[in-house]
C-alpha cells in the first residue's frame, strides 16, 4: 500500500502534470504524446571528490542544445542512475531541466526495483519537470519477471503516473528482455506510450511494430548503430549514445530515413557505425575513444559532413589531474563511486 506521504505527493504530481499539457494521459487528449525524434541519452559528470559535477552537466547541455534534438533523456544507463542517490537522481533532472532548451521534452528514468518505489519516484520526476517517465524492467529477481509480473508491474506504474510511461528494454544491463507479448498487452494502456528497445534485435522491433500497429504507441531505437534498420521496420526514432559526440550526423541520418532518401541514409549510416563501435571500446581512455569517433567520420575516405568536428561535452573530471576531461561511463578508470571499471559507453 502506498503511504498517505506518497498519495499527497501523487496528488500534487497529478495536479502538476495534468496543468502541464504535455501530451497523453496527463493532458486529457485523444492522442498520446508523440515521442518520435532524436534523444541523446544525457551522462552525468562526476568530480575528482565523486561528487555530481552539475556546472559541467549544465555546460553539456548548452552544448547538446545546439542540435535539433527531440529532447533528452536523462538518469537512463549512460547516466548511470545506479549509482545515484534518489534525492541526487531528481536534483539531476531538475538541473537539467532548468538547463535545456524549452521546446525540447524531457524523458527522466524513474525506474526501480519495485513498483511502489518506481511510482513514488514517477510522481518525483514529474515534480521536477520530466515530460515523461522511462522506465527500466525490474531485474533484480529476473527469473520471477514473467510476462504478468511486468505487466503488472508497469500497469500500476502506468495508472499512478502524472505523466507519460516509455517502457525501457535493455537486456545487456539487466539480463532480461521485456517480452513482446508484455509490450503488446502494455501499448493499450492510456498513459504508456511506447517503448525503448536496447537489445538490438531488429526482428523484435518490427514484430513489436506490426502488433501494436493498432495502438498509439511508438518505438524508438536504443542505439546509433542499427538507427536506419530501425526506421526501415517502423521505429519513428532513437536513443542514441553517439549523440553525446556526432549530434549533427546523428540528426542527419534521422531526416534522410525520413525523407526517404535510403541510399544517402545508408551511407551515412555505414560511416556511424565504426564511430558507434569505437565509443564502446572499454579499455581506451575517453579522450582516445572520443577522437577515435571523430576520426572513424571524418577520414578522407569517408563522407565529409561538416567541416569542423562537432561540439564535444566536456564529461568532469575524476582521474586526480584536474582539468582532464573524462567521462565517468568507462573511461578505463576506477569509477569514482564504485571502486569498479564503469561498464558503461561515454556516448
Amino acid at each position: 500500500m502506498l503511504g498517505r506521504g506518497v498519495w499527497s505527493s501523487l496528488r500534487q504530481g497529478l495536479s502538476r502534470g495534468l496543468s502541464r499539457k504535455v501530451g497523453g494521459w496527463a493532458s486529457g487528449e485523444g492522442r498520446k504524446m508523440d515521442i518520435a525524434g532524436i534523444y541523446p541519452p544525457v551522462t552525468t559528470p562526476f568530480t575528482a571528490t565523486a561528487e555530481v559535477d552539475y556546472g559541467k552537466l549544465e555546460e553539456n547541455l548548452h552544448k547538446l542544445g545546439a542540435f535539433p534534438f527531440r529532447g533528452f533523456v536523462v538518469q537512463g544507463s549512460n547516466g548511470e542512475f545506479p549509482f545515484l542517490t534518489s534525492s541526487e537522481r531528481l536534483e539531476v533532472v531538475s538541473r537539467v531541466r532548468q538547463a535545456m532548451p524549452k521546446d525540447k521534452l524531457l524523458l527522466a528514468g524513474s525506474g526501480c526495483e519495485s513498483t511502489q518505489a518506481t511510482v513514488e519516484m514517477t510522481v518525483s520526476m514529474a515534480q521536477v519537470g520530466a515530460d515523461a517517465a522511462i522506465v527500466v524492467t525490474p531485474c533484480f529477481y529476473r527469473g520471477r519477471m514473467s510476462s504478468a509480473a511486468l505487466i503488472h508491474h508497469y500497469t500500476k506504474v502506468a495508472d499512478l503516473s502524472p505523466i507519460p510511461v516509455v517502457l525501457y528494454s535493455v537486456p545487456a544491463n539487466t539480463g532480461l528482455d521485456l517480452p513482446v507479448d508484455a509490450v503488446v498487452t502494455l501499448s493499450q494502456h492510456p498513459n504508456i506510450v511506447g517503448i525503448k528497445d536496447s537489445g538490438g534485435d531488429v526482428t523484435r522491433m518490427g514484430l513489436i511494430v506490426h502488433k501494436t500497429g493498432r495502438q498509439d504507441f511508438q518505438v524508438l531505437a536504443g542505439s546509433a548503430g542499427f538507427l536506419l534498420a530501425s526506421y526501415a521496420v517502423g521505429a519513428v526514432g532513437g536513443v542514441c549514445a553517439l549523440a553525446n559526440v556526432l549530434g549533427a550526423q546523428v540528426c542527419q541520418l534521422e531526416r534522410l530515413c525520413l525523407t526517404g532518401q535510403w541510399e544517402d541514409a545508408q551511407k551515412l549510416q555505414h560511416r556511424l557505425i565504426e564511430p558507434n563501435t569505437a565509443m564502446k571500446q572499454r579499455a581506451a581512455p575517453w579522450e582516445e575513444r572520443m577522437c577515435a569517433a571523430v576520426l572513424a567520420l571524418c577520414m578522407p575516405s569517408c563522407l565529409t559532413l561538416h567541416s569542423v568536428p562537432p561540439p564535444v561535452p566536456t564529461l568532469g573530471t575524476h582521474s586526480g589531474m584536474p582539468g582532464t576531461p573524462f567521462c565517468c561511463l568507462g573511461c578505463g578508470l576506477s569509477h569514482p563511486r564504485s571502486g569498479l571499471m564503469s561498464p558503461y559507453c561515454p556516448a
